[in-house]
């Protein structure tokens, strides 16, 4: 992987594959940038250059402590500096949410793609402590506890579903990358209701979501779609579940960019 510096000087990695106008994605929470490998393979194979990456204190990238949004704002467009300076964003899940608020930062961005984003507009919200209380498991090395709790009361997947994951061999992992569940609260938490400035972004904007997923992404994802005066809704039937199907997600974006 390649590495670039973002502002603050953390280390981020980034890889891309395939030639063409570059889409970047932006991972959701607890992924990195290999889990987008099959969607980077459906926009290269559509003719795209797709560049997935590290969000901070996950995979490849490092990460400096008390990191902020901004900070990750930074580091997406640091990423985008690096390939070029022209990109077009596809972000997933908080992914989505932090593309938006880069966005309205000023980082350059030629078109939002925003898969299904958690965004609650200030309705049954988590806690206001859980990023505090999720830093102090990390803090005391209980990373799967802190996973956990993310999924519980970050996410509100229920119990029994997190009891299954957590006795699969895919959770232990993730406990390397507990700390990125800090930063994800911090993130929704922060712009959970979102900014004038986020739903006043001059970029084309593209909400994306499935038929078939958490009532609370279909609720997120069709009010964002309203609330900006020029943003599209458009509905993925292949996307099942909270996960963009990558051929057809690369399908969407082909369609509206040239």
């Amino acid at each position: 992987m390649h590495i670039v510096n973002s502002a603050d000087g953390t280390p981020i990695a980034y890889d891309e594959v395939g030639e063409g106008p570059v889409v970047v994605i932006v991972n959701g929470a607890l992924s990195q940038a290999v889990d987008a490998g099959p969607l980077a393979s459906a926009l290269a194979d559509a003719g795209f250059r797709a560049v997935t990456w590290d969000r901070r204190a996950r995979g490849s990238s490092g990460d400096k402590e008390g990191s902020t949004p901004e900070d990750e704002a930074d580091d997406l467009a640091a990423v985008i500096g690096a390939v070029g300076g022209d990109a077009v964003v596809l972000g997933h899940s908080s992914g989505a949410v932090l593309a938006l608020f880069a966005a309205s930062l000023g980082v350059p961005i030629r078109a939002l793609f925003l898969s299904e984003p958690p965004l609650r507009f200030g309705e049954s919200e988590p806690a206001a402590d859980l990023a505090e209380r999720l830093q102090q498991l990390v803090d005391e090395g209980r990373g799967e506890d802190a996973v956990v709790t993310f999924q519980l009361e970050g996410v509100g997947l229920p119990k029994e579903m997190v009891d299954g994951f957590r006795a699969s061999p895919q959770f232990a992992p993730l406990a390397a990358i507990a700390q990125s569940t800090v930063y994800d609260t911090k993130l929704t938490n922060q712009v959970s209701v979102p900014t004038a400035e986020m739903l006043s972004v001059s970029q084309p904007v593209t909400v994306l979501r499935g038929e078939q997923t958490f009532p609370i992404l279909i609720t997120g994802s069709d009010r964002l779609a309203e609330s900006i005066p020029h943003a599209e809704l458009v509905v993925v039937p292949e996307s099942v579940m909270h996960r963009a199907d990558p051929e057809a997600t690369a399908r969407v974006i082909t369609e509206r960019v040239a």
